[in-house]
C-alpha cells in the first residue's frame, strides 16, 4: 500500500514539479522509506491536490492499470504495455481518496506532460517506469525474456486521466514505436491484436478499380468499329449466418455485434449496391435470409433470382441473380452433386448454371449477340478429400458443356464463378485453367492445396477411374449420352455407313470360287433386324470398353477453354492476392473464370496461354493482400461482414450484325 502511495506521489511530481524538485525528491526517497516519511509525503500530495483542484471538476471513473519498474526502459526508450486480459489478473488494491483522484485529473497539461517526459530520463535506471494503458489506439508488443528479468510488479489504481501514464504514453513518438506494428499469423485461433474503433477501414480496405479495356485485343475491337455488349459479373461468399454460430471460434478476433446478421446484413447490400453488377453469384446463401430478405431486395434492384439450397440438413446454397433488364433467361440447371451410394460424390454441395440471352438496346438495328452462360458453385472445404473436390468440378463442367454446346459443337461463351476451396497453381486450379490433369496416384490432399499433409504416414490417394462408369460421366467431362465422336473424321462403322456401299462396282461382282446358290449367294446385301442388333451390341460394348481404358489412364480433360480474371498477384505490393482470411491466413479460394482463345505455347510451356476471344476482360476490381486485411483486424471487420472479398468483373461480348 505504501508502495503505491509513493507511485501516486512520483506521478505528481513528474507532472508539476520543476525537475530539481524532482531530482531533490527523488534522491531523498531512493531507499526504503520510514512509514513517518511515507505518511508526510501523503499528507503534503493531499495538501497540495485539495488548493489546485477546480470546484466544477468531476471526478471520472477508476480503472485498473499495471505498473512495472524496468531498467530496459530508460536504456531503449520503449514504451510496453499489457493487453487488456492482464489487467484482470492484477491485485486489487485499495482505492484512493477521492480528492487525490481529482487531484490527478486536474493536472492534465501538455506542457507540464512533456517536461515530465524530459525529467524521466534522469530517473535512475532501476527505477524506470512502464505502463498499461487501454487507450483504444494502445499496441499490444510481446514481452521478451531480456525485458522482464528482474522486474518488480506494482498494481495501482490510477484514474484515465492519470498525466504521468499520458506522459510515458506521448514519450513514445514515432521514431521510437512505427506507426504501424508488423503482422504476423494467427495460429492456433489466437485473436487478433486490438485495434482502434476508429480505425479508418475504408482507406486501409481501398480496392482500386483496374481498367483493362487499353488491352490490345480490345483496342483492336474498337479500331474495327465492333460494339461490346458490356456488364458485370460480381461472385461473393456472403457467409450464412448459421456457419457463423456453429463455428464462433473462427470468429474470436471479432466483436459479436459485428456478426449480428442484422450489421451484416445491410452492410452486405450496401456493398453489393455500390458496385451495381449485372449478373450477381452469390454462395453460403442461408435459405431463410434468401426467402425473406435478400430475393425481395434484389428484386426490387431489378434483379431475376435463382436459388439452389444444399442438399441434406444443410441450411446455405448458391444463388444466380441477374439483372432482367440486360439478360433474358434462356435455360437453368440446378445441379446436385450428391449422389447415393458413390463414395466419391457422397456431399451435399450443389452449383447453378444458367444460359442467358443479352438484352439489345433499341436503335441498334439489325444486330446479334452470342447467349452467354454463368455457372456458379461452391466445392466442398475437407482439404483431405481433394477425390470428391474433383469429382464435383467434373461434374459441373459436364454440365456446362451441355448447356454452352451450340449445334455446330463449339461452345458459348462461359463464365464460371465460386469458391472452389483450392489455391491458384493446385491441381485442381490447373486442371479448370488448363483443361488436362494426371491424377492418378495424387494425395487427395494435395488435389485443392490448402494444406501440406505430406508427413501424414497414410493418405488417401486417387485412383483410376476416379468415378465409376455408371455417373454417365467420361474423362472428358462430358455426358455419355451428348458425347461427339471422340476424334473429327473419324469413320463410325454403323449399319447405314455399311449400306453406302451395297452397289459399288466389288460389292456387285459375286467372286468366281463362290458356289453359286439361287436364292442365297445371289442375293443382294440386305440387313436383317437381328443382325442390325447383333451390330448395335458390338459397337456399344466397343465404345464402352474404350471409355473404361480412357478412364483407367488416370486423365481427365475438358475442352472449356478457361482463364482467371484475377492474376493472383500483387505486382505493386510484391505480395499475392487474397480472398479470405480463415485464422488470419490468407488465402486465394474464389474465382471468376472466363472463355478465352488458347495461343500456342513456347517450347516446353506446359501453362496454357490465352488472349481475348468473343468475351473480352474490360476490367476488374482489386485484390487485398494478408498483411493489409491484418491491419483491419482480419475478416469479417466493421467494414467488410463476410469472412470473403467481393471478386468483380467487367465483360465485354461483340455485337454482331446479323
Amino acid at each position: 500500500m505504501t508502495d503505491a502511495f509513493f507511485t501516486y506521489r512520483k506521478n505528481v511530481l513528474l507532472a508539476k514539479s520543476p525537475s530539481t524538485q524532482i531530482e531533490g525528491v527523488f534522491a531523498a526517497t531512493t531507499g526504503r522509506l520510514v512509514p513517518e516519511e511515507q505518511e508526510a509525503l501523503l499528507q503534503q500530495w493531499l495538501e497540495e491536490g485539495v488548493g489546485n483542484l477546480p470546484a466544477s471538476e468531476s471526478v471520472p471513473a477508476v480503472r485498473k492499470v499495471s505498473v512495472t519498474l524496468t531498467s530496459d526502459w530508460l536504456e531503449g526508450s520503449e514504451l510496453l504495455m499489457t493487453s487488456l486480459s492482464d489487467l484482470n489478473t492484477s491485485l486489487e488494491v485499495t482505492q484512493c481518496a477521492d480528492q487525490q483522484h481529482s487531484e490527478l485529473n486536474a493536472l492534465a497539461s501538455s506542457e507540464l506532460q512533456d517536461h515530465a517526459v524530459a525529467e524521466l530520463a534522469r530517473l535512475p535506471s532501476e527505477e524506470a517506469v512502464t505502463a498499461a494503458g487501454s487507450a483504444p489506439w494502445a499496441a499490444v508488443v510481446p514481452q521478451t525474456d531480456h525485458q522482464t528479468a528482474g522486474c518488480t510488479d506494482i498494481n495501482v489504481e490510477v484514474l484515465n486521466d492519470d498525466p504521468a501514464v499520458l506522459a510515458w504514453s506521448l514519450a513514445c513518438d514515432a521514431e521510437t514505436v512505427p506507426p504501424v506494428l508488423p503482422a504476423r499469423p494467427i495460429q492456433d485461433a489466437v485473436p487478433f491484436y486490438p485495434v482502434s474503433t476508429e480505425v479508418p477501414y475504408h482507406e486501409i480496405l481501398w480496392r482500386d478499380w483496374e481498367d483493362l479495356s487499353v488491352q490490345p485485343c480490345v483496342l483492336e475491337q474498337v479500331s474495327k468499329n465492333t460494339s461490346l455488349f458490356e456488364f458485370r459479373v460480381m461472385s461473393y461468399n456472403i457467409l450464412a449466418q448459421d456457419l457463423v454460430e456453429q463455428g464462433l471460434d473462427l470468429y474470436v478476433h471479432c466483436h459479436p455485434d459485428i456478426l449480428n446478421w442484422n450489421y451484416r446484413l445491410p452492410n452486405l447490400l450496401q456493398e453489393i449496391q455500390h458496385w451495381d453488377p449485372d449478373v450477381l453469384c452469390l454462395q453460403e446463401v442461408q435459405e431463410n435470409h434468401y426467402w425473406e430478405q435478400l430475393e425481395p431486395t434484389f428484386k426490387e434492384m431489378g434483379f431475376a433470382c435463382f436459388y439452389k439450397r444444399r442438399t441434406g440438413t444443410k441450411t446455405d446454397g448458391c444463388a444466380v441473380c441477374y439483372k432482367h433488364s440486360r439478360f433474358q433467361l434462356i435455360s437453368l440447371s440446378p445441379i446436385e452433386y450428391f449422389r447415393p451410394g458413390l463414395d466419391v460424390l457422397n456431399r451435399d454441395n450443389v452449383g447453378l448454371v444458367l444460359l442467358l440471352q443479352p438484352v439489345l438496346p433499341e436503335g441498334l438495328g439489325l444486330k446479334a449477340v452470342s447467349p452467354l452462360c454463368v455457372a456458379n458453385t461452391h466445392v466442398l472445404f475437407n482439404p483431405r478429400r481433394g477425390d470428391i473436390k474433383l469429382a464435383q468440378v467434373a461434374l459441373l463442367l459436364a454440365e456446362i458443356d451441355k448447356i454452352a454446346r451450340t449445334a455446330e459443337g463449339s461452345y458459348y461463351p462461359v463464365i464460371l464463378c465460386g469458391d472452389l476451396n483450392s489455391v491458384p497453381d493446385s491441381p485442381l486450379y490447373k486442371f479448370i485453367r488448363n483443361g488436362e490433369l494426371s491424377y492418378h496416384g495424387m494425395p487427395a490432399w494435395k488435389v485443392s492445396g490448402q494444406e501440406d499433409l505430406s508427413q501424414q504416414l497414410y493418405s488417401r490417394k486417387l485412383l483410376a477411374p476416379l468415378w465409376p462408369s455408371s455417373l454417365g460421366v467420361t474423362d472428358k467431362c462430358q455426358y455419355v449420352t451428348l458425347c461427339q465422336p471422340k476424334k473429327p473424321g473419324r469413320r463410325e462403322y454403323s449399319r447405314d455407313f455399311l449400306l453406302q456401299f451395297r452397289y459399288c462396282d466389288i460389292a456387285c461382282e459375286r467372286p468366281p470360287q463362290l458356289v453359286l446358290l439361287e436364292g442365297v449367294t445371289d442375293a443382294k446385301p440386305v440387313a436383317s433386324v437381328r443382325e442390325h442388333s447383333a451390330v448395335t451390341a458390338v459397337l456399344k460394348r466397343h465404345n464402352s470398353l474404350s471409355f473404361l481404358d480412357k478412364q483407367c489412364s488416370g486423365v481427365i480433360q475438358h475442352g472449356l477453354n478457361l482463364t482467371s480474371v484475377y492474376s493472383h498477384f500483387l505486382p505493386q505490393r510484391g505480395r499475392p492476392e487474397v480472398t479470405t482470411m480463415p485464422m488470419g491466413l490468407g488465402a486465394t479460394v474464389d474465382y471468376i473464370f472466363y472463355s478465352a482463345e488458347p495461343v500456342e505455347n513456347r517450347a516446353g510451356e506446359r501453362r496454357r496461354l490465352y488472349k481475348d476471344g468473343a468475351l473480352k476482360l474490360l476490367g476488374r476490381l482489386s485484390l487485398l493482400s494478408e498483411d493489409v486485411l491484418l491491419m483491419a483486424n482480419g475478416l469479417p471487420n466493421p467494414f467488410c461482414s463476410s469472412d470473403h472479398l467481393c471478386l468483380l468483373a467487367s465483360f465485354g461480348l461483340e455485337i454482331s450484325s446479323l
